[in-house]
């Protein structure tokens, strides 16, 4: 954002409700709303300097606990589960990305041309984006059981949206100079997405769904939290029974298997988009 754009919006924030006595009022009224809405809420969720301090100090107390990290004779375990929600992670985002990639097509504008298919094809996409992938682990847990499997489905159907989302805006926002020529040299319906369409977005695809790899490596941690499988079933059995220091160390092995994926991904992203 320019220098001149940051002015711009500033001058329009004195006039946001309007000018003169009206605007004042309304500024007022406005503001009182929010402060009536804040205390509100602040007073629903018993938000005390008590409380607070309180959880505090439990806070500090169980970070006191963890130090030093411990694998604890279990260890073997942990290496299991936390392999296990690598590879839910990538088995479940590798499973969304292949099933996103014709969504993202079919959800294109300058792809299908049919209005009410592709509006109702993206208020689909909106529906399933819409339920978290917690929510979609707790039903998959029930309907096919405890285990990595339901951990995989969760995480498949909760980024097939946004992946064919993401998918079908880099197609819309695709050059159409290279779709042009092909048509003006003969080329029919496929050949323009084969060779005009996939070439250009296929990196921004491929960088995507490592990114969503990356980001459900953390997730599959929660995912396994209520029965889906991998590392949240040994974290949750360990503050089960208040073993904060292998608590610990069940973290901070995450965070490093998490850092080397980022670490990976980053490089394939800069190797696949450039720069």
């Amino acid at each position: 954002m320019s220098a001149a754009d940051v002015a711009a919006w500033r001058a329009r924030i004195p006039g946001a409700f309007g000018g003169g006595a009206r605007g004042r009022v309304l500024a007022v009224v406005g503001w009182a709303a929010f402060l009536l809405w804040l205390g509100w809420v602040l007073w629903h969720f018993d938000v005390t300097p008590r409380r607070l301090w309180n959880g505090l100090s439990g806070l500090a107390t169980i970070l006191r606990l963890m130090v030093p990290p411990s694998p604890g004779e279990l260890w073997v375990d942990i290496l299991q589960g936390l392999a296990e929600s690598v590879a839910m992670a990538f088995l479940g985002t590798f499973v969304a990305a292949l099933v996103a990639l014709p969504l993202g097509f079919l959800g294109a504008g300058n792809v299908v041309t049919n209005t009410l298919f592709r509006f109702s094809l993206r208020r689909v996409f909106d529906g399933f984006r819409g339920v978290d992938q917690l929510i979609w682990a707790l039903a998959f847990v029930r309907a096919v059981g405890l285990g990595p499997l339901a951990g995989v489905l969760a995480i498949a159907t909760a980024d097939v949206a946004v992946l064919a989302k993401l998918n079908a805006e880099a197609i819309e926002n695709a050059e159409r100079r290279q779709v042009e020529g092909i048509t003006a040299a003969g080329g029919g319906w496929f050949a323009r997405l084969r060779f005009g369409l996939l070439p250009q977005v296929l990196p921004v695809m491929l960088a995507q769904a490592l990114y969503f790899f990356e980001s459900n490596t953390r997730s599959a941690a929660i995912l396994g939290v209520v029965g889906a499988g991998g590392i949240g079933l040994q974290i949750s059995e360990r503050i089960r029974v208040r073993h904060w220091d292998e608590v610990a160390f069940i973290i901070l092995l995450m965070v490093a298997t998490v850092a080397a994926i980022d670490w990976v991904s980053a490089r394939l992203r800069r190797r696949l988009i450039g720069g």
